[in-house]
């Protein structure tokens, strides 16, 4: 599985936190940034991932801010992305297994590290399992074909 991760200032710590945590676990990871404290708009990283993601070129994707909500905001707006918040181990598994979500999307102002490692192993360790969902994934895919423009 290729992952890839990437941060704003906030999300910093928990990004460095995760990045250990996948390694210990057998999973390597992409590192885009940021690495440093200074400010940077996270819908520039937002979009820097979903994109990798759209293109195929890693399977799934971790986003961290403040809240976790801008860069769910930010990749969806990517043609084939499904990015999901999550802040429960629930969450996490069904972004997975009922909405096919490529990315999660985590607040480092709202969980802690050992929650967000617990949520980040419920989601790595979930696969998309179709069935009643199915219909509706195809749903929202279809939705974004309808509004889909080439990557540039």
């Amino acid at each position: 599985m290729r992952i890839i991760i990437g941060c704003d200032q906030n999300g910093l710590e928990l990004k460095n936190a995760l990045i250990e945590h996948m390694m210990s676990n057998g999973h390597d990871c992409e590192d885009i940034g940021t690495h440093g404290t200074e400010a940077i708009d996270y819908p520039d990283i937002a979009l820097q991932l979903a994109e990798e993601i759209a293109k195929g070129n890693h399977n799934r994707g971790i986003l961290i801010c403040g809240t976790g909500i801008g860069m769910a905001i930010t990749a969806n707006k990517v043609p084939g992305v499904r990015a999901a918040q999550v802040h429960d181990a629930y969450s996490a598994e069904r972004a997975r297994k009922s909405n096919d979500a490529q990315i999660i999307t985590l607040g480092a102002q709202v969980i802690g590290v050992e929650i967000a490692k617990m949520l980040l192993d419920a989601w790595l360790t979930s696969d998309y399992s179709g069935g009643r969902s199915a219909p509706k994934v195809e749903k929202v895919i279809a939705i974004d074909e309808k509004y889909r423009r080439p990557l540039e």
